[in-house]
């Protein structure tokens, strides 16, 4: 996953980065999700998985343990100024649109 693909983050890549902000395994970080958003973010098995592989490749996550067959992950110095810069973007993107439609009514 090229550096220029992390400019933006999808919504579960933004999502599962914050949850692992502590150490989860797979099905908690898709139930910390779910409650994180009541519901309104769902990340399937395959989407996660997927996205975990390619975090721990970029070095983003790492796996800290493996509990009963469940490897167990946490975000990387790296992983956190990725979601740090994300989080900056988004405050941006919402501080635009506030002042846009405030002045536009």
């Amino acid at each position: 996953m090229a550096r220029e693909q992390l400019k933006t983050l999808t919504e579960p890549m933004y999502y599962i980065l914050l949850v692992l902000k502590a150490p989860h395994h797979g099905y908690s970080i898709m139930q910390e999700v779910d409650r994180l958003t009541q519901g309104r973010v769902k990340v399937g098995a395959g989407t996660l998985y997927n996205l975990l592989s390619r975090f721990e490749e970029e070095k983003i996550i790492i796996q800290v343990s493996e509990e009963n067959r469940r490897k167990v992950y946490t975000i990387t110095e790296k992983g956190l100024d990725i979601l740090k810069e994300e989080y900056r973007r988004l405050i941006q993107l919402v501080s635009d649109g506030r002042d846009y439609l405030e002045e536009r009514g």
